[in-house]
């Protein structure tokens, strides 16, 4: 198994985020994009047990990880990881259907996506029911300005290793969302200037 210290840091304060949304009364399903080792979601599975949660990762590395963390805390309401490249279109993501998520995560994913953000909202937008939220973690710029000097030196490393990635605006995702019929309904400020974007599906 992998082990992010930055996972372990911060999957409480992400989960007290995202349990204000489960209804611990009824059945629910949610697909993480970008799994990365394996230890947010299985977190989340043992603290809400009505949520089926489907990881995802494109690296083997990772899903080999993710597949350890399953037997080794022996949650039964996480599925073995699936192969999805968000670059692709949404309908090739491993054959999940249109409206099949009541929640989709992304943590710590949008400043290492190189492409195909439009078509990742847009994937988004389809999979989630009406009423879903979306939680998107992660530092992220605000009106153009990236705060403090520390976010500011991640965005330059990670501008360095790929032009493509870098620290995404709020607007930007805002609008984005806006035209795949969700909406920015909450930002809240996180421990070690990250944030957590809140997205609804709206309602037909």
């Amino acid at each position: 198994m992998m082990v992010s210290p930055m996972a372990e840091r911060n999957k409480e304060t992400i989960l007290e985020v995202l349990a204000d949304y489960v209804d611990d009364t009824s059945a629910a399903f949610g697909l993480e994009l970008g799994s990365g080792t394996g230890q947010h979601v299985v977190h989340f599975a043992q603290a809400l047990p009505t949520v089926i949660w489907q990881p995802s990762e494109i690296s083997p590395a990772s899903q080999q990880s993710i597949s350890a963390y399953i037997r080794a805390t022996k949650v039964t309401n996480v599925r073995e990881p699936l192969a999805i490249d968000v670059s692709q279109p949404w309908d090739q993501w491993a054959g999940l259907g249109q409206g099949c998520c009541d929640f989709i995560l992304m943590i710590n994913l949008l400043h290492m996506t190189d492409q195909g953000l439009e078509g990742m909202f847009k994937g988004i937008g389809q999979l989630l029911k009406p009423g879903g939220i979306c939680l998107a973690y992660g530092p992220f710029a605000t009106n153009g300005i990236i705060f403090p000097e520390c976010n500011m030196k991640l965005n330059e490393i990670l501008q360095a290793r790929n032009p493509e990635w870098g620290l995404r605006d709020v607007e930007e995702l805002r609008q984005l969302a806006n035209t795949n019929e969700l909406r920015l309904e909450r930002m809240l400020e996180m421990p070690e200037y990250t944030k957590c974007l809140i997205f609804r599906r709206r309602e037909l």
